[in-house]
């Protein structure tokens, strides 16, 4: 038995949470921000006023997987700031299956710990393809605040398509009272959106000499 406990075991010798669904996805409880301003967990470190900001998982994996192999070293981390959404594990529509079930299931698994340790956690939202539909809401919280990224979906008609599906989809089962909304907001996409500017969109402003878009919520900007 003390071996076991341990070892690491995909961190189920940390914690077995209540799941969802075919494959048990960890249930994550519906939560409200008042965050207002956002950054990506690779500048949480250096965050001088935690307190005031929340973080998002919208850069590449490289970048947080550290969190899933260590869950325990960034707990002190994670508790200081006002709001945390889970990792943005990604979910490719190229990635095989069995890989973004997995990579939901990390991220349920790492909001569910967090909340158990008493973060405020708001669920990043995810999907591929349709076929995704079956299990990527398992474990999503109905009514809450929920996150989102536009990021590198709007590259092609089918992209684009894909992304509205999902968007529509999540608006219908979830129910979500706020959206955090990372990069730009595709026509039609409904609901109480609050857009947080992605980093590509800031160099953009920046190569062509404008002022950079400010967080903006129902068109109205957070000065």
């Amino acid at each position: 038995m003390v071996y076991r406990t341990e070892r690491n075991y995909e961190n189920l010798n940390k914690g077995i949470f209540p799941g969802a669904g075919r494959f048990d996805i960890p249930i994550l409880r519906p939560e409200l921000t008042t965050a207002e301003n956002w950054i990506s967990f690779n500048y949480a470190k250096g965050c001088e006023e935690p307190s005031e900001h929340g973080v998002h998982f919208f850069v590449d994996d490289y970048q947080f997987n550290r969190i899933w192999a260590h869950p325990d070293n960034y707990l002190g981390m994670m508790a200081r700031f006002d709001t945390v959404c889970t990792p943005d594990f990604s979910t490719y529509t190229d990635f095989p299956r069995i890989i973004q079930i997995y990579n939901h299931y990390r991220k349920h698994w790492l909001g569910a710990y967090w909340q158990a340790h008493g973060i405020k956690v708001i669920p990043t939202i995810s999907w591929s393809t349709p076929d995704s539909f079956a299990w990527c809401f398992d474990g999503e919280p109905v009514g809450g605040a929920v996150a989102v990224s536009s990021v590198g979906t709007q590259a092609s008609p089918e992209s684009a398509a894909l992304f509205m599906a999902g968007y529509n989809e999540m608006l219908r089962r979830l129910q979500p009272a706020q959206i955090i909304f990372y990069g730009k907001v595709p026509a039609g996409c409904e609901g109480n959106i609050f857009h947080v500017t992605a980093f590509q969109e800031k160099l953009k402003a920046r190569v062509k000499g404008k002022k950079e878009p400010c967080n903006v919520r129902d068109g109205v900007p957070d000065d």
